[in-house]
Order: C-alpha cells, then sequence, then structure tokens
C-alpha cells in the first residue's frame, strides 16, 4: 500500500509540478497558494466577525473555532510524522524559491482552505461552488509549487472538512457562548 501510495505522489506532482508548468500558471499559483495561507484565513474570518450582519458574525465566529481546530490537528500531525517536503526530495522539481522550515504533511494551507470553505457551505449554500473551487485551487496550488504530495493535500481536505463538520453539528452551542462572550447578540 505505502508503495502504491508513493507511486501516485510521485505521478501527481510530475503531472501538475512539471508538465503543467506555464509562465501564466507560475504567477497565479505563487499567489492563490496565500489565500490558505495563515493571514488571509485569519483576516477572512475576522472580517466576518466584525463587518458582517449577525448570522455572518456566527459564521465567522464558527469558521474560526473550525480553523484553530483544523490547525492543532494539522500541527500535531506534522510534529509527530515529520515528512520531508518534495522539494527536498525529488530532485526535478520547479520549487519556486520556496524554502519552508516545517514538514509536509498534512497541507495547512488546505485544510484552513476546506474548513472555512466547508463551513461557509454548510451555513450559506448558494456560495459553495466558489468556495470550494477556491479551495481545491488552493490545494492544487500547494502540489503546483512542490511544497506538498497530493497525499499531504488529500489530508488537509480530509482534515478541513470533518472538523467544519464537527463544529457545526456538534460544537454550535460553544459557538454561541463565545460570540456572546465577545459580545454579538443573538
Amino acid at each position: 500500500m505505502k508503495k502504491a501510495l508513493k507511486k501516485f505522489d510521485e505521478f501527481l506532482i510530475e503531472l501538475i509540478n512539471i508538465k503543467m508548468s506555464h509562465r501564466y500558471l507560475d504567477a497565479l499559483m505563487y499567489r492563490v497558494t496565500n489565500l490558505g495561507g495563515a493571514v488571509f484565513s485569519t483576516l477572512l474570518v475576522i472580517s466576518l466577525i466584525l463587518i458582517g450582519s449577525t448570522n455572518t458574525k456566527i459564521v465567522g465566529i464558527e469558521s474560526l473555532v473550525s480553523l484553530c481546530i483544523s490547525q492543532a490537528v494539522v500541527h500535531t500531525l506534522k510534529k509527530i510524522l515529520g515528512r520531508e517536503r518534495p522539494y527536498n526530495i525529488i530532485e526535478h522539481l520547479n520549487t519556486f524559491g520556496i524554502n519552508l522550515k516545517d514538514y509536509s504533511f498534512p497541507s495547512g494551507h488546505t485544510a484552513a482552505s476546506f474548513s472555512i470553505a466547508t463551513t461557509i457551505a454548510l451555513n450559506m449554500p448558494k456560495l459553495t461552488i466558489l468556495v470550494f473551487t477556491i479551495a481545491i485551487i488552493v490545494g492544487i496550488s500547494r502540489i503546483y509549487l512542490a511544497v506538498h504530495y497530493p497525499t499531504d493535500v488529500a489530508a488537509g481536505i480530509i482534515i478541513g472538512t470533518i472538523l467544519a463538520i464537527i463544529v457545526h453539528y456538534q460544537l454550535m452551542e460553544f459557538v454561541y457562548k463565545l460570540g456572546e462572550f465577545i459580545g454579538i447578540e443573538l
């Protein structure tokens, strides 16, 4: 099983990083990947909390809770599993000058994107296609930039999605209490 996953990872990363390589995609992927980063994700959920209607503020708090939980899981797994990034292992990849110090598995950017996208989709179904399209592109960008294997991205999708669903269906009482604590009238 491990050999099959390794072959799958190597095939897809070469397809996405090398064979799909194009100067326009280079510029796009280098920028779009930041939509799953800590700065954008945090600013997005804080904006929902500060600027939105009461319902949007609750979605922002729910997103923040699912984001925090998913990132705690991601960073714990990174430390436990210690998987090297693809550009450190596969020599001929396009690296775009990126040199990250943490480990590869699972993808934190992808988990963040999917935790927020799932939360928004569960609460605002009209935005489902938009938010999941963005989240998928963020995941692909991580492979394109050679900072993650496809299985890292798949794990990020699973972690972000499942934890957002758990928050939505099991932790909403906590979300509402947190909202009241920060002064949102329900």
